[in-house]
């Protein structure tokens, strides 16, 4: 077959001039483009090299010919007129699959059917046999096309999917296709790269596919030489002489592109089975010596020591199954602009969302499509350094003035007391100036993301409900003064202030409005680590004034068991387990809190069995459990109308919830219950049947001490008598 044949190569959608430019490449002519393949024309050798060498193509199908098909008779019939004993023996094996798209006939497992008929039923008439079918690696495999009523008969070269390259073992969920792994790496620029010597690096390598397939463009290894089966091996068409030609070729050339090849690819990835099957697969593949492969957070990551700065190559997770979040990319980005700024990047995203979280401007976006699933392409030419606005000094207001002055006296007040105590988050600011009335919070922390990076100072500021009598706008223009003069005092860009502003908003909630960032820092308090959110939510997952109730427990935990009931996001929980408690049991209703309170306590260590966290409605919970406690936490909110559990009133509910708490208590335990409710009344009669003590004003620290009422606090102890 000398002659000039018809091809068609499918491919992933979003690739097909890739493809294009490839196949010309490799000797193709008459090269057009389609949905989600390329027509080319060429002599044998020409589909023979594509199967061998394309990068891109699902496959490489050779037509043998094309009709109108408006029913199953004319199917049948140009079927039937194909010579078929020239393309498989009477003995051979075959398969047939079908693709339909806009024509009369709609099943393609029937029309499929209506191929193999007419097959086998001119082998019955003209040889008394008729091949067999095999669905795995028969000895040909017949494709129909059938669009518009037009059906294009083809042989399939490759036999199988080429992104089969032969070195996959092990697998991790949801890898990604050789195939669209090289598109990644083509518009990525990697030929150029490599070119230069420059490195290759993906911080969520999984399974090894970009390393791999990055290191064998590199090195001139082609496609499909590891390979041991193509649909034209049983081909009656198949010329065995021009293959092994190309076969020789191509191990020549990969022998010497192989011994040129340096170790510059490097894989990162958090899960100790991602890596492990990398490191399989790249042995599989002959490139144990150039790949390295290495456990690490993506937060973590630096450039490689002494590489070349390259191509920073990601297929991060983008769905639901693989838990995407956009925290990691956020990380992601922030660890890219840190260690990885002169880089060039390519990353897959299949969420225009999770796309910006990362924080980087891609130069150019390209549409590709992962199987279904539509995904989008950014290509960063140049990773820039992190730049945050540097803090410029305004004017202020005379109102302003007054709050700036206030906030460093406050500042002054507090200092020694902070240096003492070690505090680095605390509230500088409670509506001292009575037309001001907002709360200023300090938080000094470093980025989830960047956890190893020099602490800097946040604020959070949350405006209080102003009279009705105040026109809308003098209290807006008082909070914007109020945050000019914190930014002065600090000395902080706009970017590290989160303002929490009043409005009356859907179901009458009290607070508007929000920045939805996804940010958390990383704050200390004592000897622990805990994560806040400024921005997201009305509160931080980090009451302040709760500081000394929970430094408490940590003096007081040592080889305890302790319970924290209203877990919220679990800073009690850690404070205890880094005290030495023996247990810690965490109840919350809500999965949100109980997640955070999951990574406070991992990222003190103290994950396992021996902290253990519940879902659960506390009053229910408390009711059904059967375990004691030597130390409670109790902070319950001051209403919950969970359409999970019933309706929680912490007035008229509260001595019924003590009273199940000491239930829970050991006769020589405690039992520390607080609340925020300023109008709160503790039921006289639990001071008749316990040791009530009101312990407020020693739960109060100084940076609290001008509102007394931000919570209340009492230890409760059960009565020193006989048989207790």
């Amino acid at each position: 077959m000398s002659a000039s044949l018809t091809f068609f190569a499918p491919c992933a959608k979003g690739i097909e001039y890739l493809l294009v430019d490839e196949l010309r490449e490799l000797g193709a002519s008459e090269v057009r483009e389609a949905l989600a393949g390329v027509h080319f024309s060429g002599p044998l050798e020409t589909g023979y090299r594509a199967c061998l060498w394309s990068r891109l193509a699902s496959r490489v199908l050779l037509r043998l010919a094309q009709f109108e098909a408006l029913d199953e008779a004319a199917l049948y019939a140009g079927v039937q007129a194909i010579d078929w004993s020239e393309q498989v023996s009477e003995n051979g094996t075959l398969a047939v699959d079908a693709n339909l798209h806009a024509s009369h006939l709609t099943h393609a497992r029937y029309a499929a059917q209506k191929v193999k008929d007419a097959v086998v039923d001119q082998f019955r008439e003209r040889f008394g046999v008729r091949p067999s079918v095999e669905v795995e690696r028969p000895d040909l495999r017949i494709v129909l096309s059938l669009r518009r009523n037009i059906a294009g008969v083809f042989v399939d070269l490759a036999g199988e999917a080429l992104h089969r390259r032969g070195w996959r073992g092990p697998q991790v969920e949801a890898p990604l296709k050789e195939t669209l792994a090289c598109a990644v790496l083509l518009r990525g620029g990697w030929t150029d790269i490599s070119a230069r010597g420059g490195a290759l690096v993906d911080p969520m390598c999984g399974s090894g596919t970009l390393l791999i397939e990055a290191a064998r463009m590199s090195a001139d290894v082609a496609p499909g030489l590891s390979r041991s089966y193509f649909g034209f091996l049983g081909w009656r068409g198949h010329d065995v002489a021009l293959w092994n030609r190309l076969i020789a070729e191509a191990d020549e050339r990969s022998r010497r592109g192989r011994a040129g090849l340096t170790p510059r690819f490097f894989g990162y990835d958090i899960s100790p089975e991602a890596i492990a099957a990398s490191r399989e697969n790249i042995a599989r593949a002959g490139l144990s010596g150039v790949i390295s492969v290495e456990r690490r957070d993506v937060a973590m990551l630096d450039a490689p020591a002494d590489a070349q700065a390259g191509l920073m190559v990601c297929n991060p997770p983008y769905d639901e199954r693989l838990a995407a979040d956009a925290s990691l990319y956020r990380a992601l980005g922030a660890t890219l602009k840190r260690s990885f700024a002169g880089w060039q990047a390519a990353i897959l995203t299949g969420d225009p969302e999770l796309g910006r979280a990362l924080g980087l401007r891609p130069e150019k976006r390209y549409a590709l499509h992962n199987g279904a699933l539509a995904c989008e392409l950014l290509r960063i030419e140049r990773i820039e350094p992190p730049r945050e606005r540097a803090f410029e000094r305004q004017p202020l207001s005379e109102g302003a003035q007054m709050v700036a002055n206030r906030l460093r006296k406050n500042l002054k007040a507090l200092g020694k007391w902070r240096e003492r105590e070690g505090v680095s988050c605390y509230r500088v600011y409670d509506a001292d100036l009575p037309e001001y009335a907002a709360a200023v919070d300090v938080y000094s922390g470093v980025p989830e993301e960047a956890p190893n990076s020099t602490p800097e100072v946040w604020l959070h500021v949350q405006e209080y409900q102003a009279p009705a009598s105040i026109p809308e706008e003098t209290t807006r223009q008082r909070l914007a003064d109020l945050v000019r003069a914190a930014m002065d005092v600090f000395e902080l860009p706009r970017a590290r202030v989160a303002v929490k502003t009043r409005a009356r908003g859907k179901g009458g909630s009290k607070y508007g409005r929000f920045d939805a960032r996804g940010q958390f820092l990383i704050v200390r308090e004592r000897a622990a680590r805990l994560r806040v959110n400024l921005f997201d939510y009305l509160d931080t997952g980090l009451f302040l004034d709760h500081r000394p109730l929970r430094l408490r427990m940590a003096r007081e935990a040592n080889g305890l068991r302790v319970l924290n009931l209203f877990c919220y996001t679990g800073a009690v929980s850690v404070q205890a387990g880094l005290g030495g408690a023996a247990s810690t049991t965490s109840v919350d209703l809500s999965a949100t809190y109980l997640e955070w309170a999951a990574k406070n306590l991992a990222l003190n260590g103290l994950a396992g069995q021996a902290h253990r966290l519940v879902q659960a409605d506390v009053m229910e919970w408390l009711a059904a459990e059967r375990a004691r406690y030597d130390l409670i936490f109790c902070d319950p909110p001051t209403f919950s109308n969970s359409a999970r559990a019933d309706d929680f009133d912490l007035q008229r509910h509260h001595a019924r919830l003590i009273h199940a708490c000491m239930d829970r208590l050991t006769p020589d335990g405690v039992l520390l219950f607080s609340n925020n409710f300023r109008r709160f009344r503790l039921d006289s009669g639990l001071s008749e049947e316990f040791d009530v003590s009101d312990i407020r004003a020693s739960t109060l620290d100084p940076d609290f001490a001008r509102d007394p009422k931000i919570h209340a606090a009492w230890e409760i102890r059960w009565p020193w008598r006989t048989g207790s």
